[in-house]
């Protein structure tokens, strides 16, 4: 049996590369097709103009789902293994709140394009990266309060040290973004798809770009890091017939289901 055969280690594993085939994938369409520098342009420039465009949106509606399955999974997990934990528990369930969130500004980046919303673009990934990392905080901190029953402090080790990855890239990113757009290289600079290396400004436009990458890679490095945990978790779905056809009901079935509505409890 091969690694991702393994109990549910296929979802981390199919989340992680198919985004990160989002990006590359528009990236060498937006190259070929000279909508962009080759040299590290911004994530979501990759994915501005037709049909680049197209395949970025659909891929990462899909990374989205994948996401949030991987999310809930991760939740269930959590919960089954600390049935009796308050603390562990509340932790879990805001972890799931802020991974919802954050798989919804994903799917806000990939169908609002920068140069058309910027604004709403920029929403989007406030919420992918900004409550994403929050998720990260909460997982690793679970990581910790679980640690050395249920996780071994290697994993936490390396899910701080993604944590920390993805801190750092955040800060370099925010400070260059605002140094490159307060005014003083000029204006129109979110709709710029193509940059000199002469010209004022392209330094922090770099730095920029590259941070933008490594916070994306550090999202998907975290996630490697559930693999090793969901090959020991299983799925099963739990069928119950009320009837030996889909078009008649039992008589019985029906009066439950009306005892049920006239107790309150549906």
């Amino acid at each position: 049996m091969w690694w991702f055969q393994q109990g549910l280690s296929v979802l981390p594993a199919a989340l992680v590369v198919w985004s990160a085939a989002s990006f590359v994938f528009s990236y060498i369409t937006a190259i070929v097709l000279h909508h962009v520098d080759p040299l590290v342009p911004y994530i979501s420039d990759t994915g501005t103009i037709p049909p680049e465009r197209c395949l970025f949106g659909i891929m990462l509606n899909i990374s989205a789902f994948l996401g949030m399955a991987t999310m809930y999974v991760r939740y269930k997990q959590v919960y089954a293994l600390n049935p009796e934990k308050s603390k562990i528990l509340k932790l879990n369930k805001i972890g799931l709140t802020l991974g919802l969130m954050s798989c919804f500004g994903l799917c806000i980046i990939a169908n609002f394009q920068k140069c058309i919303l910027y604004y709403i673009h920029v929403v989007g990934a406030c919420l992918t990266f900004g409550v994403g990392a929050v998720y990260m905080l909460v997982q690793t901190v679970l990581s910790y309060l679980m640690q050395p029953e249920v996780h071994s402090k290697d994993i936490f080790w390396i899910r701080l040290t993604v944590l920390l990855w993805c801190c750092s890239s955040i800060v370099s990113m925010f400070v260059s973004s605002v140094v490159l757009y307060s005014g003083l290289y000029g204006t129109n600079l979110v709709q710029k798809l193509h940059w000199d290396p002469q010209e004022k400004g392209y330094t922090a436009h770099i730095i920029s770009t590259v941070s933008e990458w490594s916070l994306a890679f550090s999202f998907l490095s975290f996630f490697l890091t559930y693999i090793r945990d969901f090959q020991k978790i299983s799925l099963r779905a739990v069928v119950s017939l009320h009837g030996q056809t889909l078009y008649n009901t039992p008589q019985s079935f029906v009066t439950d289901e009306q005892t049920l509505l006239i107790a309150g409890s549906i």
